[in-house]
């Protein structure tokens, strides 16, 4: 009897380690900016642009952490649009009615896509990763050209 009573423990305790594990871990609805056009047109709200590229260790480590971070999800899910774009992307970008393209064929380091080199401005230098903080009529309210901790992120949401 005894046997019996640890072996239906047991396959309760595993029956509802693995309920435990299919909730999925809460992540950041990310859109493209084909997405953003439709979204800001039927319900305006602010907007955070996430630009990275494929070599910035800080970049990848952002994704890792800063946007994994609950409070930095529930933040941006609920009260802003959050795009995240690699900006040596070679892929044609269709957003409010025009495409966006980068000159090169290749992805390459250090050939930036045209949406990304309008939304910088007149900066020369590009550091990544970039975060932009934009209202929501579009234009610019914050630029952060740095690594932004999980504290920081929040603090300038």
């Amino acid at each position: 009897m005894r046997l019996l009573q640890i072996l239906i423990l047991s396959i309760l305790l595993m029956s509802s380690k693995v309920q435990a594990q299919e909730q999925p871990e809460p992540v950041v609805n990310w859109i493209s900016f084909e997405q953003l056009g439709d979204s800001l047109d039927s319900n305006p709200k602010p907007v955070l642009i996430f630009f990275h590229t494929d070599w910035c260790s800080y970049c990848k480590k952002m994704l890792r952490e800063t946007f994994r971070n609950k409070e930095v999800i529930e933040k941006l899910n609920s009260e802003y649009y959050a795009v995240e774009f690699d900006a040596e992307s070679i892929d044609s970008v269709l957003f409010d009615g025009v495409t966006y393209t980068n000159s090169s064929s290749r992805k390459r380091t250090g050939n930036y896509h045209e949406l990304f080199k309008i939304l910088m401005g007149e900066s020369k230098k590009h550091v990544f990763p970039t975060t932009l903080i934009m209202n929501a009529n579009f234009s610019v309210k914050t630029k952060k050209i740095n690594y932004l901790s999980i504290k920081q992120i929040l603090n300038i949401l």
